[in-house]
């Protein structure tokens, strides 16, 4: 079983060291409505990494997973 911090270490998420940058070169989402919290040309600091998302600093100033396919590396 995992321990609690393993389960709510994504609270932690905002504090940690940036990995690395990403510009996000679109917003238009099939599914979901992203240009509220993404700006296209807009720079984001990078705080987790999974296979398909970045989790980033968005506009509300929290933290939130988006798919890599809106960014590219700086």
């Amino acid at each position: 079983m995992k321990g609690m911090w393993q389960l709510m270490n994504h609270l932690t998420w905002r504090e940690r060291e940036t990995i690395k940058k990403v510009k996000c070169v679109h917003t238009d989402a099939k599914k979901y409505i992203v240009n509220q919290a993404l700006t296209a040309g807009k720079i984001y600091e990078v705080k987790n990494i999974t296979d398909e998302f970045y989790y980033i600093i968005d506009n509300s100033g929290k933290i939130g997973g988006f798919y890599k396919e809106y960014f590219q590396d700086l």
